[in-house]
């Protein structure tokens, strides 16, 4: 096996930093050793595509973030110049565009190395309803690989590309992550742009993001996803989302578990529980009855029609068609416009109830899966062990959830298992910051690779939808005013110090005591609490600071620059100055010893 197998996207810029003539050398080779019989494949690039990419990638700057780096595409996902089957070889299109987010993977510069299996028309949680051929597990063959982005996560897994692009409607983007030991981002709906994409229900379709670190997963989100005019159901990001969760995060979990009798399965999420709270989260048990019944409402009503809807004019022609996948979509026939207006109207009633129940929580998480089948065992009953494996995920998209799957510690008989945080939309930034700290406690080996994890991994860069404040006094944790900051999603980073030139008094008019903090030639380093604001909430914060304290650019010790408070010089002429002790804090507790 060639030592490229497994790179991550930072191994690839790493190769790729050494210069065309390598790069191309080195992806030939890469492309060479790749079994074009493997069946998580449908297309895979020619010499002759490889190279015309190549010559792209001369035109482009070597510092682009994927410059050189392959990665696959769910074959529902449009290429130009390739073709497009959706799984279904009756209803294969050459486009002549590519899909927006592919448009935008190339022209950060990175490579399409081919296009994966999946279940026909996305429909399937399992990786095997497709003529193309059932995709095995990347552990053990006997097994599933989940789906229905079966081939984007199983090349993933075993280090054919850096990362691959899937999509999600039920889960397809989580549960084959959970089978295979990888990360899969399911983006808040509308991030990414799904122009291009054969959709399975196009009200409830994301694409997805496969990734062997959680890091380089959020990085191909930021540079594939943003808002897209000509897409209808693009959307713009509220931008009032916290950061990150609390240093040590309230989770909620289900307060009743099913696993059908999956042992296995259950003994390892009690493994993951136990890591969790070794890592300091608080985990609370709530009603999980409202997310059971939205998750049945995906497969079990009107929303199917959606799929029939979907696929047009093919659901006329079953002989052309996977028979379980037929036998799934034909059920939209039955239902009525009445049906599906009143299906929308129970969606938005539960889909309210599970937003209110988690605001007090940072994520919701629960097992990815609840269990795994054989692939022998598929054939007996396609429908209903199909049905199994979507009790965790089905509701997501529904009630407009962002959602991380995350690899956590392995099943009894060696099998991957996984856990899958959920929260509200456009919480996608939170829950990869948490997931990168999550990764680097398990410290699992990647993907099927046997890779260990780099503990020198990155986490996430300063996000730039967010604005971190220095504050000084009143909003200081525990404070009479930090509440200005909590409400508004702000979050606590971390106690550091201001350079060694500033001047901290004390404004003792007005019924609570405020600081006020003056650059000057003399000084020295004064104790301040970083925290992160929502930049659609920073306004509001801003508006209810008075006079004559304000918002400036304050220097830290370490030479970071960042936003604090200040306050006018002319109105420190009566303050009492307090810089000698270093702090609000310590001056508090030095008037509370007097």
């Amino acid at each position: 096996m060639p030592a490229t197998f497994g790179y991550t996207i930072q191994e690839w810029r790493e190769q790729a930093s050494q210069g065309l003539p390598h790069l191309a050398q080195l992806l030939h080779t890469h492309l060479a050793a790749i079994d074009r019989q493997d069946t998580a494949w449908i297309t895979l690039a020619t010499p002759q595509q490889l190279d015309e990419q190549l010559s792209t990638l001369q035109t482009l700057s070597p510092s682009l973030p994927l410059w050189g780096v392959p990665f696959a595409i769910k074959d529902n996902i449009d290429v130009a110049g390739w073709p497009t089957s959706a799984a279904c070889p009756a209803a294969i299109v050459t486009p002549t565009q590519d899909a927006e987010v592919v448009a935008r993977l190339k022209a950060a510069g990175a490579i399409v190395i081919g296009k994966t299996n999946l279940d026909q028309y996305a429909t399937g949680l399992v990786g095997t309803r497709s003529p193309y051929g059932a995709v095995c597990n990347s552990f053990d063959s006997a097994y599933i690989s989940g789906g229905s982005s079966s081939g984007s996560a199983s090349v993933l897994a075993r280090g054919l590309v850096a990362f691959s692009l899937g999509t999600d409607t039920a889960g397809s983007g989580r549960i084959p992550a959970g089978f295979n030991n990888i990360v899969g981002l399911k983006p808040t709906k509308g991030w990414l742009s799904a122009r291009g994409v054969i959709p399975a229900c196009r009200l409830n379709d994301t694409i997805s993001l496969f990734a062997l670190t959680v890091a380089e997963a959020y990085h191909v989100a930021t540079i594939a996803g943003g808002y897209d005019e000509q897409e209808a159901y693009s959307r713009q990001p509220l931008q009032k989302a916290p950061a990150q969760f609390r240093t040590q995060p309230i989770f909620a979990i289900p307060d009743t578990l099913n696993f059908f009798g999956d042992s296995h399965a259950e003994r390892a999420w009690q493994k993951a529980v136990e890591a969790l709270q070794l890592s300091g989260a608080q985990l609370e048990p709530i009603d999980f009855s409202p997310f059971q019944q939205l998750a049945e409402q995906l497969y079990a009503g009107p929303w199917v029609a959606e799929r029939t809807a979907a696929i047009g004019e093919m659901i006329d022609q079953p002989e052309k068609m996977d028979p379980v996948v037929y036998q799934v979509i034909r059920q939209g026939l039955q239902y009525s416009a009445v049906d599906a207006y009143r299906a929308e109207y129970l969606r938005a009633e539960l889909s309210r109830q599970i937003q209110q129940t988690l605001l007090p929580f940072d994520a919701l998480i629960v097992p990815t899966s609840p269990t795994i089948h054989r692939l022998a065992a598929m054939p007996d009953d396609p429908i209903g062990l199909n049905s199994q494996l979507g009790f965790y995920t089905n509701f997501t998209n529904l009630a407009d959830l962002s959602a991380l799957a995350l690899p956590a510690p392995f099943r009894d008989d060696g099998l991957p298992a996984g856990i899958t945080l959920l929260a509200g939309a456009w919480h996608d930034r939170a829950l990869a910051e948490f997931g990168c700290r999550w990764q680097k406690q398990l410290a699992l080996p990647l993907g099927a690779t046997s890779q260990p994890y780099p503990h020198s991994a990155a986490g996430l860069p300063p996000s730039p939808d967010h604005v971190r404040v220095a504050v000084v006094g009143a909003h200081l944790t525990g404070m009479p005013l930090n509440y200005q900051l909590t409400t508004r999603n702000a979050v606590f980073i971390e106690e550091t110090q201001t350079a060694e030139n500033y001047r901290l008094f004390a404004l003792l008019n007005g019924p609570i005591k405020k600081p006020g903090l003056l650059r000057s030639d003399s000084g020295k380093a004064i104790i301040v609490e970083l925290w992160d604001i929502p930049l659609a909430r920073f306004g509001e914060f801003v508006a209810e600071i008075p006079a004559p304290l304000g918002i400036g650019s304050l220097t830290l010790r370490d030479g970071r620059i960042v936003k604090g408070f200040i306050c006018e010089p002319a109105e420190l002429t009566d303050a009492l100055e307090i810089t000698a002790f270093g702090g609000w804090r310590h001056w508090l507790t030095a008037q509370e010893e007097k």
